[in-house]
């Protein structure tokens, strides 16, 4: 694979002033435009909130330093809307959030990953910025094996129904190892597992918002197949944090953030239930083949080069997440939908 060309360098970075965050007013993009705020860096977030909301990013408006620009990443004249100040960072994490959408909007996956990092990375060369890619760690394929080391190969499906999501991931992969060869760009890749907490979509597919709507609401939460399979999740403070000490570093090799600890889905719907105080049961419903029996990263990496190890519980982060949607459900937004614009 193209991306297994790079090599690991730990150099540490100055401090940046400006970033960009594609996919911005997403889920993952909406928490690193707040950290970097309040580390003290100035972000655009470029979003085109066909998966995010401008709900996720409403309370840094009018914070010194942040600008929202609704503007698409594909589009051809991006690096052009870009201009007026330079930035130091560009992190990518635009595109469909998840398989599903992948499922639902397949060109707007392909182009994200494909036109949308080219324009992605000609900003970061333009600038002589700091350029990540989010990936995630489905590149691999499903995995043979837990834990799953980085250098290593899964079962790969070319017509299965996460191939748009899969193959989006590994062309923007490769499309940021050849630009960064080709130009000399500063390029490296994070590759995510498993990521939850506040600002999920309760309409994304993933288990979690469904498990905790589904238990809000009073139940039954319905787990896929007999809930054995395993998954180890990993809080998005902690993601966050991990982002942003490889996007500090020169690593130029794909590096994996993740949880180290896995349960299985059966077992997180129950912890749910408990956290909410639902008396909702569950129910078992039919697979539909898109995730692997088991998905376990081993971090070793991250935490040897850059010190990084998740630190939020299950638990606490469990409590945050079910925070997070009581609240929008007390407030009637549970449902939104993303392309929530600023009124």
């Amino acid at each position: 694979m193209t991306t297994m060309t790079f090599s690991a360098l730990s150099t540490a970075r100055p401090g940046w002033e400006r970033a960009v965050v594609t996919g911005g007013a997403g889920f993952l993009g909406s928490h690193l435009c707040e950290r970097l705020l309040d580390s003290g860096v100035g972000v655009d977030c470029a979003d085109n909130l066909s998966s995010g909301s401008a709900d996720n990013v409403r309370h840094l408006t009018g914070r010194p330093g942040f600008r929202f620009l609704e503007l698409d990443v594909a589009d051809p004249g991006f690096p052009d809307a870009l201009t007026g100040h330079p930035y130091d960072l560009v992190l990518h994490c635009a595109g469909p959030a998840s398989p599903a959408d992948c499922r639902d909007r397949p060109l707007d996956a392909l182009d994200a990953a494909g036109l949308g990092t080219r324009n992605a990375l000609a900003v970061a060369g333009r600038d002589g910025a700091r350029f990540l890619l989010a990936s995630a760690g489905r590149v691999r394929g499903d995995p043979l094996g837990a834990p799953e080391p980085e250098e290593a190969r899964g079962e790969a499906h070319p017509d299965g129904p996460c191939t748009v999501y899969d193959v989006s991931k590994r062309f923007s992969e490769a499309l940021t190892a050849a630009y960064a060869t080709a130009h000399g760009t500063d390029a490296g890749i994070v590759r995510l597992f498993d990521t939850y907490g506040p600002r999920m979509r309760a309409d994304d597919a993933q288990s979690i918002p469904a498990f905790v709507e589904q238990a809000l609401a009073g139940g039954p939460v319905t787990v896929e197949d007999d809930g054995t399979g395993a998954r180890s999740l990993c809080y998005v403070d902690d993601v966050v944090d991990g982002v942003l000490r490889v996007a500090a570093s020169r690593s130029l090799r794909p590096v994996d953030i993740g949880g180290g600890d896995e349960t299985t889905v059966q077992e997180i719907a129950r912890r749910v239930i408990d956290l909410t105080g639902s008396r909702a049961g569950l129910e078992f419903g039919t697979a539909d083949g898109s995730d692997p029996a088991r998905r376990r990263p081993d971090p070793s990496f991250a935490c040897e080069l850059f010190g990084w190890m998740p630190k939020v519980s299950w638990e606490e982060g469990f409590k945050r997440t079910i925070a997070y949607f009581a609240g929008m459900r007390a407030a009637g937004d549970l449902g939104r939908m993303p392309g929530e614009r600023f009124r």
